[in-house]
């Protein structure tokens, strides 16, 4: 374990990403000395996976703590720092929170009373805390810190079995932007796929199950060989009359994602030339059929 600056944590919300992070730090050998809710369902089911004491007052919970971890929803975190850095015992203390786009301005009030600040927030994904606790570990967590509290968050991050790594905060919020494309718009997308399936007779869970092997396929491919090489399907070959059948029949039977398709289709467009498998009059054909303009190579 490495170097300890911190032994003991007051978690401050306790939702899914607090409770399966105050797991883990104990599973790692920090003690959770303090946690605080405002519901009690939560903070029953919170003190079961940390052993926890429960706290309704968070600045109680300041002065039974090295390190207090605000795992509030984002649009919170600033009020709850405002009201911990009423603690005086606050001061010295190090004050982290696990938003993915908020910056260190969330945490100034601790900061001004004399704490170190930090952020660090697990490129994963939180569908419940026992997810939560299996993804975790091996995952890369982004770090946001003042000078003081650069190497402790560190140290917890691989502690926690997570791979540091930092950025500035006005980095912050186009590195969640990317975490949101890579885990919701995919989730997001996989449920267009299932629409269209349904749409031509399939129910969902025999769609799932046929579009499921392709994209581990995929994602298994970009895994070995990157995303570039991996592109393959009608834009990387050049078939703009496959193209042109799929924003035909989108736009007949299932016209709400035609901007969908159209988008990404410009995207890959991209990544073909990128792949060097799409030629300039290639490209120009293709993306005027999905700009939906009148092309003479497109006749």
């Amino acid at each position: 374990m490495n170097k300890r600056y911190i032994n003991n944590f007051a978690i401050i919300g306790t939702g899914m990403v607090g409770t399966a992070i105050g797991f883990l730090l104990k599973k790692a050998g920090y003690k959770i000395t303090a946690i605080v809710d405002k519901s009690p369902a939560a903070l029953k089911r919170a003190q079961a996976y940390t052993g926890g004491e429960v706290f309704r007052n968070p600045q109680e919970a300041v002065r039974k703590a090295d390190c207090i971890l605000l795992t509030t929803p984002d649009d919170a975190i600033s009020y709850a720092c405002k009201e911990i850095a009423l603690c005086p015992a606050i001061k010295n203390k190090f004050v982290f929170h696990m938003s993915g786009a908020g910056d260190l301005d969330m945490l100034d009030a601790a900061k001004k009373a004399g704490a170190a600040v930090a952020s660090i927030h697990p490129l994963q994904s939180f569908s419940s805390i026992d997810q939560a606790i299996k993804n975790i570990p091996g995952s890369y967590f982004a770090i946001t810190a003042d000078k003081k509290a650069q190497a402790p968050a560190r140290n917890i991050v691989r502690d926690l079995r997570g791979i540091p790594f930092f950025i500035s905060s006005d980095q912050k919020p186009l590195y969640h932007a990317a975490a949101c494309i890579a885990s919701n718009y995919l989730v997001a997308l996989m449920n267009t796929v299932e629409s269209i399936y349904q749409a031509i007779g399939l129910n969902e869970k025999d769609a799932k199950k046929a579009y499921l092997p392709l994209v581990y396929g995929s994602l298994r491919n970009i895994e070995n060989s990157g995303s570039i090489p991996s592109l393959t399907g009608p834009i990387a070959r050049g078939d703009s009359g496959t193209i042109k059948k799929h924003v035909s029949a989108i736009n007949k039977n299932l016209p709400q994602y035609s901007s969908l398709y159209s988008s990404l289709g410009l995207i890959t467009v991209k990544v073909a030339q990128k792949k060097g498998t799409l030629n300039a009059r290639q490209a120009k054909e293709i993306n005027a059929i999905l700009k939906g303009e009148k092309n003479e190579h497109a006749k």
